[in-house]
Order: C-alpha cells, then sequence, then structure tokens
C-alpha cells in the first residue's frame, strides 16, 4: 500500500515515525496544560492495561465529546446485541464524560498517537472486528494500518465542514487515499454526502444526524430538586457550552435584562469546566457576584451568575430553565448541538456561527422554536421577550419538539447500514458459541 500513497502520506507517515523520540516532551507539555491524564498516559503510546474481551469487538472513535455522545444510543443496541464496544476519544474532558455516561462494560480508551509504532500497538492489543470513526475525527496512520490488516471501517455521522471542504480539495489525492479506506461513508446531509465523494468516499449515503437521536441527558433528581429549591420564583437563563470571547457579553447582556427583571440569575456552563476560575474573574470584574458549583457553593439570593464548572451536568442545567442560550455561536467555533436542550424543553437563542449545526439551526430557527441574534441588542431584545413571555416560550418548545421528530431517525438509518456487518459479527459469535 505504502509505494500507492500520494507523497503527502507518504511523508507524513515518515515523519511521524521520526518524531517518537519526541514523544515525551509532548506529553510533559500536554500534562502541565492538563490535556493528558497522568494515570493513562501509556495509551497514548497505543499500550493497554486492559485485557480484550472474548468475541466480536465493535470500536468506535470519536474526537471529543459531542461525538462520543452522538454514538450513545448505537451503543446502546450494540449492547443489547451482546457486542463489546471499545470506545476511543482524544480529551481528558471526553474520558471523564464517556466513564460517567456509559456502562463499565464500555471500555474507554484514549487514541493512541499517530505514529505507526503506537498505532500497531493498540491494534495488535485491540484487534476490532468492527470500526466505526464518527464524523471527521480522520488520524491517516490509525486508518491506513486498519485497512492493511483489512480491518472493516465505516465513516458514521460523517460531515465536511465549510471550514474543511475547501482546504480538503487543495489535498484531494490525500483526502481521497484516506477516505478510500472505508466501506462506506454514512453523511449527515446532503450537502456532506457531495463533499465526501468529491474527495474520494466510497458508498457514500445520507442516513442523517445522529446527534437528533441522542436521548436527553440525565440529572440527578435530588440535586435537580435542591437547585429549584434555593432558584425558586427567580428568572433564569441557562448559557450551555460557553467559549472564551463569550462571557463577557453574556454578562453585559445579565446586566441589561437585570434593569428589567431584578432577581435574574444566568447560569454560565462553560463548555471546558477548566475556565470557571476565569470565568469567576469576569464576573467579578464586571461588579456582579458569581457562585461556582465546583465549589459545591449553590446560588443564594444576591447571586447574579452560577458558574456551573462541572463535568456532565449540562441535563441538569437544561432542566432548570426553559430559556437557553447555546455557546460557540459568539465565537467561530461553529456552535454546540441544540437537540438535547430542545428535548428537555428548552427554548434556545444563538450567536451567528452555528456552522457545525447548519441544518439543524436552519430548521430551528425556522420553526420558530430558535432566535439567531447577531449583536448584543439583539440578544437583550429575544432574552427579554422569552423571559416575559410564557405563551411564546410554550409555542418555540413545541415547534421545536416537531423539528426533532422530524429530522430524527439517523440511529435506525445508520444500524440499516451496518446490519451486513452486525449480522457477520453475530454469526461469528454464534459459531464460537455452538
Amino acid at each position: 500500500m505504502a509505494n500507492s500513497l500520494p507523497m503527502t502520506l507518504r511523508v507524513y507517515r515518515r515523519l511521524s515515525s521520526a518524531v517518537v523520540p519526541l514523544a515525551p516532551a509532548l506529553i510533559r507539555r500536554r500534562l502541565k496544560q492538563g490535556k493528558e491524564d497522568p494515570a493513562r498516559i501509556g495509551e497514548r503510546r497505543g499500550i493497554s492495561s486492559g485485557a480484550r474481551p472474548q468475541g466480536p469487538l465493535v470500536w468506535i472513535h470519536g474526537a471529543s465529546v459531542g461525538e462520543i455522545l452522538a454514538a450513545a444510543a448505537l451503543i446502546e443496541k450494540l449492547r443489547a446485541l451482546d457486542i463489546c464496544v471499545l470506545l476511543t476519544s482524544g480529551t481528558v474532558t471526553s474520558a471523564a464524560i464517556a466513564a460517567k455516561r456509559f456502562p463499565a462494560d464500555v471500555i474507554h480508551q484514549y487514541v493512541p498517537y499517530d505514529s505507526p509504532r503506537f498505532v500497531a500497538r493498540f491494534l495488535d492489543h485491540w484487534r476490532p472486528s468492527l470500526a466505526l470513526f464518527i464524523e471527521s475525527d480522520l488520524w491517516p496512520n490509525l486508518i491506513l494500518a486498519g485497512a492493511a490488516r483489512r480491518l472493516p471501517m465505516v465513516l458514521i455521522n460523517g460531515r465536511m465542514s465549510p471550514r474543511s471542504f475547501p482546504r480538503w480539495r487543495r489535498l484531494a489525492g490525500t483526502i481521497s487515499a484516506i477516505l478510500g479506506q472505508f466501506d462506506i461513508c454514512l453523511a449527515q446531509s446532503s450537502v456532506d454526502a457531495e463533499r465526501l465523494t468529491e474527495l474520494g468516499g466510497r458508498n457514500v449515503m445520507v442516513t442523517g444526524n445522529l446527534k437528533l437521536d441522542v436521548p436527553a441527558p440525565p440529572a440527578d433528581t435530588a440535586k435537580l430538586e435542591r437547585l429549584m429549591s434555593v432558584t425558586r420564583g427567580r428568572p433564569i437563563i441557562v448559557a450551555a457550552s460557553t467559549h472564551a470571547g463569550e462571557e463577557e457579553i453574556l454578562l453585559r447582556v445579565h446586566r441589561a435584562l437585570a434593569g428589567i427583571f431584578p432577581s435574574l440569575l444566568t447560569v454560565i456552563v462553560p463548555r471546558h469546566p477548566a475556565r470557571g476560575e476565569a470565568v469567576g474573574e469576569i464576573a467579578a470584574a464586571a461588579g456582579l457576584h458569581a457562585a461556582r458549583r465546583s465549589r459545591e457553593e449553590l446560588p443564594v439570593a444576591t447571586t447574579d451568575v452560577y458558574i456551573a464548572d462541572t463535568m456532565g451536568e449540562l441535563g441538569l442545567f437544561y432542566r432548570l430553565s426553559p430559556v437557553v442560550f447555546m455557546g460557540g455561536s459568539l465565537v467561530e467555533h461553529g456552535g454546540q448541538n441544540p437537540i438535547e436542550a430542545v428535548k428537555l424543553g428548552a427554548t434556545v437563542v444563538h450567536g451567528p456561527h452555528v456552522f457545525n449545526f447548519a441544518d439543524v439551526y436552519e430548521a430551528l430557527d425556522g420553526a420558530g422554536a430558535a432566535r439567531q441574534a447577531d449583536t448584543l441588542e439583539a440578544l437583550v431584545k429575544h432574552l427579554g421577550q422569552l423571559l416575559a413571555d410564557p405563551t411564546a416560550r410554550q409555542a418555540s418548545v413545541e415547534a421545536g419538539e416537531a423539528v426533532v421528530a422530524r429530522l430524527g431517525g439517523a440511529l435506525d438509518r445508520t444500524l440499516g447500514a451496518l446490519e451486513p456487518y452486525l449480522l457477520q459479527l453475530r454469526l461469528e459469535m454464534g459459531a464460537a458459541n455452538a
């Protein structure tokens, strides 16, 4: 295979092999930045302490939190078939979410650094029966090594963003050599399917967005009741999955709205909980009283801003308020998934940068289930209207439910496309048990 690869991939493979001696320095740097788990750093070198389970093993890989949560319902279906699941991702945050969200029999590992030596260790140990790559986290050595082992590989929930597409078109031979290793490519939308096909994807079909079929996130009943008791009677806005540069704007919105709703509480859930301290400093500089959940603080009557800098509690805060601002949309991050909030009865306000979920937001905005705010004044206007008008909120919630029902079904279509592979695994299981 190596001789048939484009020059870019051959150079990449040589360089990724040559930099292995530099891995310790890279790891030390990432450990200092909090980007690695010191107890599990061997996994990044392909060293696994856990044993491979007996029988077929489906390996599912996603970059971070959003991708592995998108696979939640699919993982449950596989478990119901008694098929073992190996889940890999690349961030500390996603590992923590996997530990909280999935049963113990779902094996989580950090994806190895994309060096041929580390990748080989990983594949030699786990020997997966089927590999499912979520969305667009396509590591060349990982994919090429899987293909060399004749590992069936499928791209699920595939997407090609407006940013990535023109870049890959300039490297058409490179991306074609990578996408061409997948047996089939299951795309989120017709636009994604066209882009993946043009870039060399084989057997591309539209199955829809698995994130639309993700079950609503859970919440601890006792914690929810406690929060509701200490905030009862207060208007609340939840700002979910915020990114750097957004909190300053949201605090200005809070100050404007507090003149109309004096007891207003703004709950800020930073996308990365480690930013809780920084968000607290921003609130203090704005003259607002903040409490931080990571310190086990609860909002009191004088609390203006509640910083929910903990892991895996979005379901709790979505249930606390029907008015949600979705982060990652006032800065050019591309927006966060609004579906979980909609499923829990929220009406959504967002900024202009939602290209990661363009089709979803277009449908929600068009139905009146979400509102786009491009300016500070628009944010104040939309959030203020929703706080003041319960009838408008309810109409928006019902519109959102209708959109989710109409756009759902990606899980069933994905399972249908995977059925030949799953049938083969079940036959292997039957033969082994005979």
